[in-house]
């Protein structure tokens, strides 16, 4: 049974059974550009006490640096190394475990952050934030239009959130993954993610369309996926039995924490209710569960 987080000698017992701390960061340090309350207060607390902290985020518009400045930006110093993004993940899976060569190219629908964490790692992009994108097909001029002019070097197409999700970019990302050399990345699947107060369509909508028409899954790189978890754990070299994972959604978050063998708290603060954890069977609750991170802080005062 999930155990709700309401006093200090629960807050303690959490302090003396991990070591490592695990958090997403939209829902539960911020919402949008607004910080949550305490959130500054119980990250330097959990620094005091010589805690690991780590972010791990399935927003793919940022790259670790720009997760870096949107942190100071809040007044939380935090090093590249500690932020573990869904398009850096996406990234070390082309060039780890896919191994695909240097001299082939990555095709993008999704924003800037995937792009830089691609050619960090040494590998040429096409889309992503080619304003050409933006311009309606003609599918009646063969000689200019994109999807008659494919580039034959592509050998993966990586997905992730579009705001600016068009037919364009569909058309596009659909023309290479009829190709079944070419492989098939999406950063994350989250349907929806919350922000400025309300529920706004995720990754996981933008990629659903492209995958539906290609008639092909691809291979997910952000949470909940085990091989980000991997990734964490040996780069960190961190204790699954004295680690903690803090998130604000259950088919995520939790499960991310949970499959990893990890404890988890869930924190009210995003998208998750009590009566969604309610509904869950015992197994599948989180360890913990808080109507906010800053609880954590408040709590020992």
């Amino acid at each position: 049974m999930s155990l709700k987080v309401t006093s200090k000698d629960q807050v303690e017992s959490i302090l003396s059974k991990y070591d490592t701390f695990l958090f997403d960061c939209d829902g539960v340090l911020w919402l949008g550009n607004t910080l949550l309350p305490k959130v500054m207060e119980t990250l330097n607390m959990l620094r005091s006490h010589h805690k690991k902290v780590i972010f791990v985020t399935n927003n793919s518009t940022k790259s670790r640096e720009d997760y870096v400045q949107k942190f100071d930006k809040f007044g939380l110093k935090v090093q590249k190394e500690e932020i573990f993004g869904s398009a850096y993940a996406s990234a070390i899976y082309i060039s780890e475990i896919l191994q695909l060569p240097k001299d082939k190219k990555v095709w993008i629908m999704g924003q800037k952050g995937i792009e830089t964490e691609l050619h960090e790692v040494g590998y040429e992009t096409l889309g992503g934030t080619d304003p050409k994108l933006d311009e309606v097909l003609d599918l009646d001029d063969k000689e200019n239009c994109p999807v008659y002019n494919l580039d034959p070097s592509v050998g993966a197409v990586v997905c992730g959130l579009e705001t600016k999700i068009n037919y364009h970019r569909m058309a596009m990302a659909l023309q290479y993954l009829q190709k079944p050399e070419v492989e098939f990345v999406a950063t994350n699947i989250d349907s929806t993610y919350p922000t400025h107060g309300l529920k706004m369509p995720g990754a996981g909508s933008c990629i659903e369309a492209v995958a539906f028409a290609a008639g092909r899954t691809p291979v997910s790189c952000g949470k909940p996926n085990p091989g980000m978890m991997d990734a964490i754990c040996k780069s960190h070299k961190i204790d699954r039995s004295r680690s903690i994972m803090v998130g604000d959604r259950l088919n995520t978050d939790m499960k991310f924490g949970r499959d990893g063998g990890l404890a988890t708290l869930l924190v009210l603060t995003g998208i998750e209710t009590v009566e969604n954890v309610k509904k869950l069977e015992e197994k599948e609750q989180p360890t913990y569960y808080a109507d906010k991170l800053g609880d954590l802080f408040e709590l020992l005062q």
